[in-house]
């Protein structure tokens, strides 16, 4: 019988082409969060200009292409002249204010589509190649079914709006972005497992870090979802004062009962919806404070506590934006840049719980 002959040479190409496959995932993956981080961005301006309602039919293929002829205009321009929103809303609109509101939400559909493709087509060309485990396989699945779901729950919310009301529900509007937020997260959270990093923390100190990065995550994502009821409530236009609501903490108990049933009032009220706004930025920043000063006091100077830090200050920043955002009632730029710092601050979150869990799991394997 003929022995193979091991080839150190082959084993070294083997080994630098998964090496090279494995970067090339990670930039994939960096690029596609990019691309949902755009997306998040492009719909808050879609949310902002009232731009949402502008394209009234769901044509996931031919309607990636926008009107080519001044007749194609018109027919979109007298569909959109059908609904709600345009007697009510913008009954003296031009074609040209038109053409400024259907820009907005294109480019938030077309962003959609490529996102689905930039999904889809390296996953393929990924999964041919033998780069991606099993494991990797299964969550990279399910970030592509997220993606086809946030579809159908985009159109599925554009419809609230298409009748009987002159814009989107917000409680749909919520949980549009927020089926957004946990993909990008997701994304996230898959690209940061793929790097290796050395232990560096004592296994006493990662439980209690891996629960403040469990709750950290999960309240910036309540308040994202928070921060979407007040856009579709317009709830960012009044009680424009700062640290006080009209010269209180806390509304009075009526104002934030008003309506009946009593659950209407966490979809439907605008005080409780500012209010409750409000106060989750006040714990998640209390929060990203106790996670740093605890890692700055057990495991200073390592990425941990680093990671801690530059979080709770992400944090704080956003607070002050969203307070400047309140004060001015919500200028377009302001309203985009605190959209923008939500999701900056929900990506270091999901990267920062991701470090730790894996770091946790890997001493307990």
């Amino acid at each position: 019988m003929t022995e193979l002959a091991y080839d150190p040479a082959g084993a070294a190409r083997s080994r630098s082409r998964a090496s090279g496959l494995g970067r090339a995932v990670a930039i994939w993956l960096w690029g596609l969060a990019a691309l949902i981080f755009l997306m998040v961005v492009v719909g808050g301006a879609t949310r902002l200009t009232e731009s949402g309602l502008s394209i009234t039919q769901w044509k996931p293929l031919t309607g990636i292409v926008p009107p080519l002829s001044q007749a194609d205009w018109l027919a979109e321009f007298e569909n959109y002249k059908r609904i709600p929103q345009y007697s009510e809303v913008f009954p003296d609109m031009d074609l040209g204010g038109f053409r400024f509101i259907f820009f907005w939400e294109w480019s938030h559909r077309l962003l959609g589509r490529v996102i689905g493709l930039a999904t889809l087509l390296p996953l393929i060309f990924f999964w041919a190649k033998g780069a991606l485990s099993f494991d990797l396989k299964a969550k990279l699945l399910g970030i592509l079914a997220l993606g086809g779901l946030q579809g159908f729950v985009g159109w599925w919310m554009v419809k609230s709006g298409l009748s009987g009301r002159v814009e989107v529900a917000q409680e749909r509007l919520a949980i549009h972005l927020l089926l957004a937020s946990v993909t990008f997260a997701a994304v996230v959270w898959i690209a940061s497992s793929l790097k290796d990093r050395p232990a560096e923390v004592p296994t006493r100190v990662l439980s209690r870090l891996k629960g403040f990065s469990a709750g950290i995550l999960a309240l910036v994502l309540t308040q994202i979802g928070l921060g979407a009821l007040v856009a579709g409530l317009r709830a960012g236009r009044v009680f424009n004062t700062w640290p006080l609501m009209e010269g209180h903490i806390a509304p009075p108990l009526d104002q934030l009962t008003s309506l009946s049933p009593l659950w209407r009032n966490f979809v439907d009220n605008m005080v409780l919806a500012q209010f409750q706004h409000r106060m989750t930025a006040y714990a998640l920043l209390a929060l990203a404070l106790s996670q740093a000063l605890y890692a700055l006091r057990y495991v200073p100077a390592t990425r941990s506590s680093r990671r801690a830090v530059i979080l709770a200050c992400a944090v704080a920043t956003q607070l002050l934006i969203g307070v400047a955002t309140l004060v001015l009632a919500v200028p377009l730029w302001a309203g985009l840049l605190h959209q923008a710092a939500a999701i900056v601050v929900l990506g270091l979150a999901a990267a920062n719980a991701e470090a730790i869990w894996a770091e946790r799991s890997r001493r307990m394997a």
